[in-house]
Formats: structure tokens, C-alpha cells, sequence
């Protein structure tokens, strides 16, 4: 399909992860549909702030920014980490394709698998599902709270500061260093947060011809994988930053979905699974986190509220 309009502007955040997944969507859309795609680089609070993500707002802050440059015209649609997105609707914002997804996991990077680092060893993360779910393993690492992009945390390992940090699989892959990765996690050691290893593209909700032609880069079975993780977080009202795993995939026709709620201290968790059709992912999430709140998951979720930061 191919047009004799200007090229597509593509807004992105300026790190090299984002950059490196914006331009495997570009080249894939621009295979599909013979059109060009530039990147716009964006700079968002995410980016500049030295602050844990959950202290100054979680969920959106590497989001709001880029979505204001959509819809004020300055970009034609953005490319985020799934993850990064909120799961309630933004107005003027359509979620317009989510492409498949790469490996969902979290992969340990150092020298040693967990089992074999030394008693008390310190391991790096900014994210509290990973806290909790890395104490649930091993009670007895120091873990230390880290910002910064990928290079920034695996230098930390190199330097010493470190002896190993926890990043998403799919993001190493994307930027060239699985040679760092000691350890994959498999869904039944740690779930992945919601929508890892997924990428989407938003535009604004007015331009359906854009709506259309960003369609040819959506993957069903990843966008109702996804639908299922992220209705789980929703309907538990909590954030992109919370210690929620879900893990979703469509084995034979059918979607398995798992979720997790873990207290800080790794010792309390609340973990269940549902299966069913892949049409129905919505329900599916809807009915697995009703079922997680049953068993107390508001309770976990409010100690950890009160948590000290």
C-alpha cells in the first residue's frame, strides 16, 4: 500500500531500548504497508527524574508526555513498552495495534545463577513485583532500589556495586546483551509484569485511517494475552509499579492466565491461574483478580501501601 504522503512520524523516547524497539516498528510497518516511518525523539518525567518510579508515580510517567505530542499533532503515534502503559482509557487515545511479543521473562544478570550467589548478596531492581518475588526465592539478598537504563544497571554489576540486577528478557534481546544474562526466570519462579515483552502503538482516536493502517502490525494472540494480564491489574486498581505478576499465553486454542499478588517480605502470596477462550480475555482477567481480592490480595496490596519508601 503505498501513498504519496510525507513520512509517518513516529514519537519514541530517546534511550536506546526505546529507540532500538520504535525502529523494529517502523521497519516492520513500513514492510507491510510501503510506507515511511521517522522516529521523533521524546523526552518524558521518566527520563529525567532520579526518583523510584513508584514515588513519583508509577504508572505514566514515561507515557504522558508522548501521548501530549500525539495529541497536539507534533507525532502521527507513538511506540511505548506495554507495561509502561496504564490500563484505564486515555481520552482521544486509541490503542491501535499491539504487535507479537517478544520473550515475556526477567532474566538475572551476573556472573551466577541466584541459587549460587553468596549469602546476602546484592542484587539490583527498581521494580516491586521483582523485590517481592526475589525475596520469596531468597530471604537472604540484600536488594537494592535502581533507576537508569540498561547500560546504567549492568555497569553496576561490571563495577562491582552490584553482584547482579533483574531486567526483562525481551529489552536485553532487543539491545544486544544476552551475554550478561545468568538466569531466565520461568513464569513458575517469577511472573512477569503485565504486558512485558509487548510493545503498542497509540494514535489519536480521531485519525481512523491511522487506527486502520497501524492495524497491519497487531497480533491477536498477543493483544488477547496482554488484555487478560492487564485486566487483572486494572480491576485490582493497581499501578504499572505494583507487586502484581500475570503471565498469559494460548496453548491449543485456549488462554492460560496466571496472576500474583507477593507481600514485600516475599513471604505472603496469593497466586491462582483460570483458563479459557481467547475472546473472552477480558472476562478471564476480570473473574481471576475477583478471585485474588477474594483471598485477601486489597489486604496484601494495602500493607504494602504502607510500606516506608
Amino acid at each position: 500500500m503505498s501513498t504519496a504522503r510525507g513520512p509517518l512520524r513516529l514519537g519514541t523516547r530517546k534511550s536506546l531500548m526505546a529507540t532500538t524497539q520504535s525502529g523494529l516498528v517502523a521497519d516492520a510497518l513500513s514492510q507491510r504497508t510501503g510506507l515511511t516511518v521517522e522516529l521523533v525523539g521524546v523526552t518524558t518525567q521518566g527520563d529525567v527524574s532520579k526518583a523510584l518510579l513508584a514515588q513519583i508515580g508509577g504508572t505514566g510517567v514515561f507515557v504522558n508526555a508522548l501521548r501530549d505530542r500525539l495529541l497536539s499533532g507534533e507525532v502521527d503515534f507513538a511506540v511505548h513498552s506495554l507495561k509502561d502503559l496504564p490500563t484505564g482509557p486515555a481520552e482521544g487515545i486509541a490503542l491501535a495495534a499491539i504487535p507479537a511479543r517478544d520473550d515475556p521473562r526477567d532474566a538475572l544478570c551476573g556472573p551466577a545463577k541466584l541459587a549460587d550467589l553468596p549469602r546476602g548478596a546484592r542484587v539490583g531492581t527498581g521494580s516491586p513485583r521483582r523485590v517481592a518475588q526475589l525475596r520469596a526465592l531468597r530471604p537472604d539478598l540484600s536488594i537494592v532500589p535502581i533507576r537508569g537504563n540498561a547500560d546504567t544497571r549492568l555497569r553496576k554489576v561490571s563495577d562491582g556495586e552490584l553482584d547482579a540486577v533483574v531486567l526483562a528478557y525481551a529489552g536485553l534481546t532487543r539491545i544486544g546483551r544476552l551475554a550478561e544474562v545468568s538466569e531466565v526466570f520461568e513464569p513458575d519462579q517469577m511472573l512477569p509484569a503485565p504486558g512485558q515483552g509487548a510493545l503498542a502503538l497509540e494514535c489519536r482516536a480521531d485519525r481512523t485511517d491511522l487506527v486502520e493502517l497501524l492495524a497491519a502490525v497487531d497480533d491477536a494472540p498477543t493483544r488477547a494475552a496482554v488484555t487478560a494480564e492487564r485486566t487483572v491489574l486494572a480491576v485490582l486498581e493497581a499501578g504499572c509499579s505494583a507487586p502484581v505478576g500475570t503471565y498469559a499465553a494460548e496453548v491449543e486454542q485456549k488462554l492460560h492466565l496466571t496472576a500474583n499478588v507477593v507481600g514485600t517480605d516475599g513471604a505472603r502470596q496469593i497466586r491462582l491461574s483460570a483458563s479459557g477462550h481467547p475472546e473472552k480475555a477480558e472476562e478471564l482477567g476480570r473473574d481471576l483478580a475477583r478471585r485474588l481480592l477474594d483471598q485477601g490480595a486489597d489486604q496484601l496490596m494495602g500493607e504494602l501501601d504502607d510500606e516506608p519508601r
